[in-house]
């Protein structure tokens, strides 16, 4: 061995996982959902060129042009054994550089953070497994059984140009895999101990995800002259559809996941709950209270709008876009309640879904999350949790894999981390990327 290689092997993934996140982040790869951004191509040439630096031989596939997703398979030692798929996206929703304290895509370093989009959402959790996935090349480790390894396009379209496509016409990369890890999971939120009200740690390791239904609704009316009465008005038809949708109040469920939370929660803070009211129980999780509030019930949130190309024109049609997340088993009760709050005069039209996904928590996997957490943070609480949004696992769940959020992060106390998600001046710690680095690391040496 060369003093060279040496000091390639040498290099541990916690060493270089800063760089490739600041790296990662200056490649603007925006996805506006309408096929206007720049894709994901440069990202993941980039990604390409630090898999070959390290003799690896990464598979680049494009669903269209500039669409690109980066596969690769490592070896283990017991291939007869399910592998594991370790998988991030590579696009980011676009970012107002006016409502930001810093550039975007400029990957400054400031009080201890990388600052950028993406930061979070997820060229953080990207950085940690391609830090790892070198590690393991230049060392020519073989971790226990076979990995996959996978940056996809288009995670935040709904993956049709990424994760499902790729599993659409490249099922054969992930032949033999039974599990798979991700985004969001794994972070921690702090709060006052029982009976000591000193601050102690707890990950939330994602186990379930509720499902998307993006949606259009339609209004139908009849065009005229803005100065005369019209009792067939689309805008306002459109208007109270919208109006009757937000002040429905969806029945709260608490799944399986959702329990073990805020049973978990309340015993580690002293904090009772009812079912009614688990506010007070809430105000303990912080910036992730919102993702958690999510999940007590199905949601239908309005984005945009669409109607009207003059003034004075009543126009014969108009538009809404309405997000709505559900519960698993909820998706037909939803669509019910949305097309009759919509009305005879709006068409409701579906313009994405996807599944809700429910995973245990417990098995091997998930004990090994645990271990490889705990060892890095000991004494530390790990809780389940459903989010309310949605990942790639989706996609790899069509072949029968059961998908974990995993992103660990051991995050300071007053860092509003989750609201970042899709927020203006995303950022994440240096310590808490290295952390992530080396539990990872540790999770793929026992997975």
């Amino acid at each position: 061995m060369t003093s060279n290689d040496a000091r390639a092997t040498s290099v541990a993934p916690e060493d270089e996982v800063v760089r490739i996140c600041q790296d990662l982040i200056r490649i603007d790869s925006t996805n506006y959902g309408d096929g206007s951004g720049p894709g994901e191509r440069k990202a993941a040439e980039y990604v390409m060129g630090q898999l070959t630096e390290v003799g690896l031989d990464p598979l680049y596939v494009e669903s269209e042009p500039g669409r690109a997703s980066v596969l690769v398979r490592v070896e283990g030692r017991d291939s007869s054994r399910p592998g594991l798929a370790v998988h991030g996206h590579l696009d980011v929703v676009p970012a107002n550089a006016e409502d930001w304290q810093v550039d975007p895509f400029s990957a400054e370093v400031r009080d201890g953070c990388v600052w950028g989009r993406g930061a979070v959402d997820m060229k953080d959790m990207d950085a940690m497994v391609l830090a790892n996935l070198r590690h393991l090349a230049r060392t020519g480790t073989r971790p226990p059984r076979d990995l996959v390894f996978a940056f996809f396009a288009d995670e935040e379209a709904g993956g049709v140009k990424g994760s499902h496509w790729v599993v659409d016409h490249h099922p054969e990369v992930f032949e033999g895999v039974s599990e798979a890890i991700s985004e969001v999971g794994g972070y921690s939120v702090t709060f006052p101990a029982k009976g000591t009200g000193e601050p102690t740690r707890a990950y939330l390791l994602q186990t379930a995800e509720k499902g998307i239904a993006w949606l259009r609704l339609r209004a139908h009316g009849r065009a005229g002259h803005g100065s005369v009465p019209n009792g067939e008005n689309a805008v306002v038809r459109l208007a109270q559809a919208i109006a009757r949708i937000d002040a429905h109040v969806w029945p709260r469920e608490y799944i399986a996941s959702v329990r073990a939370l805020l049973d978990g929660l309340s015993e580690l803070t002293g904090t009772p709950y009812d079912d009614r009211s688990p506010e007070e129980l809430l105000v303990h999780l912080g910036g992730a209270r919102g993702f958690v509030q999510g999940t007590l019930q199905d949601t239908a949130n309005f984005t945009m709008l669409d109607g009207g190309y003059k003034h004075n024109v009543i126009p014969q049609g108009a538009t809404a876009s309405l997000d709505c997340r559900f519960l698993p088993g909820h998706e037909d009760d939803l669509m019910s309640v949305i097309r009759e709050l919509a009305g005879e005069h709006v068409e409701v039209e579906v313009v994405h879904r996807d599944i809700a996904l429910d995973a245990p928590f417990e098995g091997a996997l998930v004990d090994r999350m645990k271990r490889a957490l705990l060892a890095e943070d000991p004494g530390a609480a790990i809780l389940p949790y459903c989010l309310s949004g949605g990942t790639d696992n989706k996609a790899l769940s069509r072949l029968g894999v059961t998908g974990y959020g995993f992103a660990p992060l051991r995050l300071p106390a007053d860092l509003d981390f989750a609201p970042m998600f899709h927020g203006i001046d995303e950022r994440v710690p240096l310590d808490s990327l290295r952390f992530g680095a080396r539990v990872l690391q540790r999770l793929l040496a026992d997975c």
